[in-house]
């Protein structure tokens, strides 16, 4: 199948080290932790515009990164801090961050936090309430956060604006990351927040292209292996041609996935434990 086009949303100027206005709920205060894999940096979203506001992920382990969140919740009371997941972008300074302002961690039972996250929960304050969406499939422990008043989802690292989010396994799952796009796109949110990068203001189109690309990306690693078996790691210079060689090393970790998700359907096999480098081949 031949997958439309991604639009996707790179038009982000960065504020760094100052809270950002977003919506009337939501403001965001952004790291300095730019590069290929962080587009712009980590962006930390302050929930609530009263007295009582939440934080999701507090972001990398830079200091002055915490010195400009506590001063963005200077004269507020941080009632829970939310991560989405446990990669070193979005984990670290959450305890930190926690201890400092005397809040509660909330994440997935994996990270031991303060608090165990489960799907379906609900996490309220002052004029917001937060509802809890397992999203496994970038990480086992991934979890988004819905913000009920705006209808909006704090994506995290699962759906990206400005990228295709790296399945890497053995943590990261394809056929995972795929239940949960469809969650996602079931759910009918009018915005999407990624921890990186710009909002998604549109999202069913872009879901929608971006679940199509990963089909399209199984047809092809298909395609591939009519000429012959191969590995992840060969693919990489035919299928991401066009692609930053700084990202093959993760784009190859992205075609295991795919190679793991076809073996299970009983389209390809291999004779050894799955890696970049394991050679794959068409039953038939």
């Amino acid at each position: 199948m031949t997958a439309p086009p991604i639009p996707f949303v790179r038009d982000f100027t960065p504020l760094y080290g100052q809270a950002e206005r977003l919506t009337p709920r939501i403001r965001r205060v952004l790291a300095h932790n730019p590069g290929p894999f962080t587009f712009a940096g980590t962006g930390t979203f302050l929930v609530g515009d009263a007295d009582s506001v939440a934080v999701i992920d507090p972001g990398p382990a830079d200091y002055a990164h915490l010195e400009a969140l506590l001063q963005a919740v200077e004269g507020q009371t941080v009632s829970h801090v939310l991560v989405t997941h446990g990669h070193a972008d979005h984990l670290p300074l959450a305890r930190p961050f926690a201890e400092a302002v005397g809040a509660p961690v909330l994440a997935h039972p994996a990270l031991s936090p303060d608090r165990d996250l489960e799907d379906g929960a609900r996490i309220t304050g002052d004029g917001w309430t937060v509802e809890v969406m397992a999203t496994p499939g970038h990480a086992p422990e991934h979890l988004a956060f819905a913000l009920l008043e705006e209808n909006t989802l704090f994506s995290g690292d699962h759906v990206m604006g400005w990228s295709t989010s790296v399945v890497s396994p053995p943590e990261g799952d394809m056929d995972a990351y795929l239940a949960s796009l469809d969650r996602i796109m079931d759910a009918g949110f009018d915005t999407l927040w990624p921890t990186h990068g710009g909002p998604v203001t549109n999202p069913l189109p872009f879901l929608t292209a971006l679940k199509g690309h990963r089909l399209s990306r199984d047809d092809q690693v298909l395609e591939v292996l009519k000429r012959g078996p191969s590995s992840a790691q060969d693919m990489v210079p035919t299928l991401y041609a066009a692609v930053d060689e700084r990202l093959w090393p993760a784009a190859a970790q992205s075609l295991l996935a795919h190679l793991i998700r076809l073996e299970r359907r009983g389209d390809i096999m291999a004779s050894e434990a799955p890696s970049a480098t394991t050679v794959y081949q068409r039953r038939g």
